[in-house]
């Protein structure tokens, strides 16, 4: 399965009548395999999942993979500013962070 199957596992459509065991190992492979991708990876991913069930695809699958895409590209700053839009678009909760990564960015 290549990343964006991965991510795709994880939407509602997918997990509804599944068993908590089933969807946790669902989960941990994702994590597995957003871990081991490159920056390129994670970003068409998102992109893509974001583009087919925006709001289906997992606040925290997001979450992460913006984080780690990131990470990889420290010194990217339109990817910054594009992770700190996706923290706004999902509430206010994370407004702080994507406040000091839009700070970081420009």
């Amino acid at each position: 399965m290549n990343l964006i199957d991965h991510a795709r596992s994880l939407l509602p459509s997918q997990t509804n009548d599944l068993a908590d065991s089933s969807r946790l190992d669902l989960e941990r492979a994702f994590v597995e395999a957003v871990t081991f991708a490159d920056a390129d990876e994670i970003l068409d991913m998102v992109r893509q999942v974001l583009s087919e069930d925006w709001i289906g695809f997992p606040v925290w699958a997001r979450n992460l993979s913006y984080r780690l895409a990131c990470l990889l590209r420290p010194g990217d700053a339109a990817l910054r500013r594009e992770a700190a839009a996706d923290l706004r678009s999902v509430g206010p909760d994370w407004d702080d962070i994507a406040a000091r990564l839009e700070e970081d960015g420009s």
